[in-house]
């Protein structure tokens, strides 16, 4: 029964945390992007999203976020979240489920622990900005 299930594969659908501007901050602040560069339409998308680790030793963990999308055109972008500064340090997940063309997709998407600062930045697709991305 198991080998009937069809889990269909994520293509062209991901998450990029850029570097911005806060006026409300002063200073650059790291966010979240969902980025559909598919040429289809993506739909009822749900993102949640937590961040957990080790810090000196102790184990931390956020609440979780829930963020929903009516839906994301082909080739588009929606901003999810701020990522604060504090946790940076800890590997910061997000789960993704959306429709698309009638079929149920979902994905864990997962910056590791530090890897979203300045030296790890390329080109995010879109946006035309550096940011760090995960697919």
């Amino acid at each position: 029964m198991k080998k009937d299930i069809i889990i269909p594969e994520v293509e062209n659908v991901f998450l990029a945390a850029v570097q911005e501007w806060s006026d409300d901050f002063m200073e650059k602040v790291w966010y979240a992007y969902l980025i559909n560069d598919s040429d289809f339409l993506i739909e009822s998308v749900m993102v949640v999203s937590k961040a957990f680790g080790t810090i000196e030793g102790e184990m931390k963990k956020t609440s979780l976020l829930r963020h929903a999308f009516v839906e994301l055109p082909p080739v588009s972008l929606v901003k999810i979240e701020m990522i604060e500064k504090s946790v940076l340090t800890l590997n910061n997940e997000f789960m993704l489920t959306f429709f698309m063309d009638g079929k149920l997709y979902d994905k864990k998407f997962t910056f590791k622990a530090n890897s979203i600062n300045e030296t790890n930045v390329e080109e995010v697709p879109i946006l035309f900005v550096d940011g760090v991305i995960v697919k």
